[in-house]
């Protein structure tokens, strides 16, 4: 069997002038997996982190650690990861929340399982009205922008296909932090602050109250190492869990939502939470450089990824990854890529074009053509901001979980159930309002959905789930750990710590502040337009959990926030 190179050295911040750098080698006898030194070394607070019971990740340490608690209660990968996202809602409500939507590729069995927890427009919204209304877009907040959630279905689905624990055990550590409270880290309060600033101009009153009832009490947001707490969304993640998510999707909970949405004009009604079901899905997957990366079919944009890659497979990068050569190939296929997936992505039952048709490699051959050696710009959408969690789980019996949660925009729509501590994504607000667009609005569709998890095998084995949260930067994110893994051998912390480019519209990118400045250079000399970055971008969260080929879990996080891996 063909053995291919993952490099294990990562890198460790002692001060701001050391670094103490950590080499490990091992050859393992029949494995999908040679690991070898690496060549790269980025500034990060961490190593790769091996384990061989359990491991997860996740972009805050109560989370991580909650799915590692799971787990030792007798709980696998799926407990873990359904108790951390049950947890996330509660330690980072800026990212995501009880009334956002999921997705997951769940690999147990020997099989890959897909779940799209996203769910579809109100029954009294659509187009026309919303013209008449006088947007000429989609709005970013309000009602107008919140499609049925679809994360509690997922909590509750995923549990019992393939759970081994009760549901309320799973989510109890959730709801403790929501009764007890917990200190914010700084990045989690800044969030705070950023949207009270955002929401506060609005109003505080009326249809955004809520909000700031649960999230501002006392007129303000608390500020890092204070505790915040909510008994109120305690016991709603008690009553999801004691109903396996009915009373979310048709009783109490569901009340409290239409209610609430009936007061304030909003577009649900009843039938639109009893008719819901989450959708077990086939994952779609190409073969890049003899690797199998696999995604979720859309309305998920995962299939972005999957082009670019696709596109890219037609060239041979340079042997060092810091050139501007192969951040030139990567970001022109992903500008490709964008330009047909911000046309024809939306809920399957829509779209014009076939998933196939677009992952043909005789297409992406044909696409890959039309890269030159300068920029250029190709017809594309306006990529916005986001709010979004990625985590995953592996547990000793070769379980393994990608998932990802989101409000979209940080905490969502700006609305908050009352009493509930239930924020409501604004989902919808991905989609057109263009007439004839495959994305167009209308009763009962799903949009355009930005948030994906990644799986990566080789030779039918699982090598494992990977990452990156991040609005229109998720399948750039995918693209360039699936680069840094197969082409540049780097382990699943130098991937993550490696410094990441982003394209935003036309020649527009960012990059981020460890690109070598002969790099950009050379990139705004190829007609590129250059932001070279002083600091982080806003490049996305990723987690990485890799099986080797003896059963040795490694996995590495996210530099950018308070990523965190626990092991078991």
């Amino acid at each position: 069997m063909k053995k291919y190179v993952l490099n294990v050295q990562g890198c460790l911040n002692l001060n701001i002038f050391m670094l103490l750098l950590v080499y490990i080698k091992l050859i393992l006898k029949g494995t999908i997996m040679k690991l070898d030194f690496s060549r790269y070394s980025y500034p990060s607070r961490r190593t790769a982190v091996f384990a061989q019971n359990g491991m997860t990740a996740a972009s805050t340490p109560q989370a991580a650690e909650t799915g590692i608690e799971i787990m030792r209660k007798g709980g696998n990968a799926v407990d873990a990861i359904v108790a951390m996202a049950m947890c996330l809602p509660v330690v980072e409500p800026t990212s995501n929340g009880i009334g956002g939507d999921a997705f997951a590729i769940v690999y147990t069995g020997g099989k890959l399982h897909g779940l799209n927890a996203s769910g579809p427009a109100p029954s009294k919204i659509n187009a026309r009205l919303l013209r008449d209304k006088g947007y000429d877009k989609m709005p970013d907040i309000g009602f107008e922008t919140v499609t049925v959630p679809g994360a509690p279905s997922a909590w509750a689905a995923l549990n019992k296909r393939f759970g081994r624990l009760p549901l309320s055990v799973v989510a109890e550590p959730a709801a403790k932090y929501a009764e007890e409270g917990y200190p914010l880290s700084y990045i989690t309060a800044s969030g705070f602050k950023g949207a009270f600033s955002n929401y506060a101009k609005n109003g505080t009153s009326g249809k955004f109250k809520g909000w700031f009832d649960t999230f501002a009490k006392n007129g303000r947001t608390p500020d890092a190492g204070e505790i915040w707490s909510s008994t109120e969304m305690a016991a709603a993640l008690r009553e999801i869990a004691s109903s396996g998510a009915e009373s979310f999707y048709k009783g109490g909970l569901m009340e409290k939502i239409i209610r609430f949405s009936d007061n304030f004009g909003g577009y649900f009604i009843k039938e639109d939470f009893i008719n819901y079901k989450p959708e077990w899905v086939e994952p779609v997957s190409i073969n890049y450089k003899g690797c199998d990366v696999h995604e979720l079919p859309p309305n998920g944009q995962g299939i972005t990824a999957l082009i670019a890659l696709n596109i890219l497979g037609s060239f041979e990068l340079d042997n060092v990854r810091e050139t501007a050569r192969n951040y030139h190939l990567q970001i022109e296929a992903m500008k490709l890529a964008f330009a047909d997936a911000r046309k024809y992505i939306t809920d399957p039952k829509f779209m014009s074009l076939s998933v196939k048709d677009l992952l043909s490699k005789e297409y992406a051959k044909e696409r890959s053509r039309l890269i030159t050696e300068k920029a250029q710009i190709f017809s594309h959408g306006e990529p916005k901001g986001s709010g979004t969690v990625y985590l995953c789980a592996a547990d000793s019996e070769g379980n393994m979980v990608s998932y990802i949660q989101s409000n979209y925009a940080g905490f969502g729509s700006g609305l908050c159930v009352p009493g509930t501590g239930i924020s409501l994504h604004n989902r919808g607000s991905n989609f057109s309002l263009e007439p004839g667009h495959d994305n167009l609005i209308e009763p009962g569709k799903r949009p355009y959905h930005t948030i994906i998890p990644g799986f990566l095998t080789k030779d039918d084995k699982p090598v494992g789930p990977f990452g990156v949260m991040g609005g229109f930067m998720q399948p750039q994110g995918h693209a360039q750990m699936i680069v840094n893994t197969v082409d540049f051998n780097m382990n699943p912390q130098d991937s993550l710590d490696a410094p990441r480019w982003q394209w935003f519209r036309g020649n527009e990118i960012e990059l981020e502040c460890f690109t070598d400045a002969a790099v950009a250079q050379n990139l705004t000399d190829r007609g590129h337009s250059v932001k070279h970055l002083s600091g982080y971008g806003s490049t996305g969260r990723g987690q990485i959990i890799w099986r080797l080929g003896n059963g040795v879990l490694c996995g590495g996080t996210e530099p950018r926030t308070d990523g965190t891996v626990c092991v078991w």
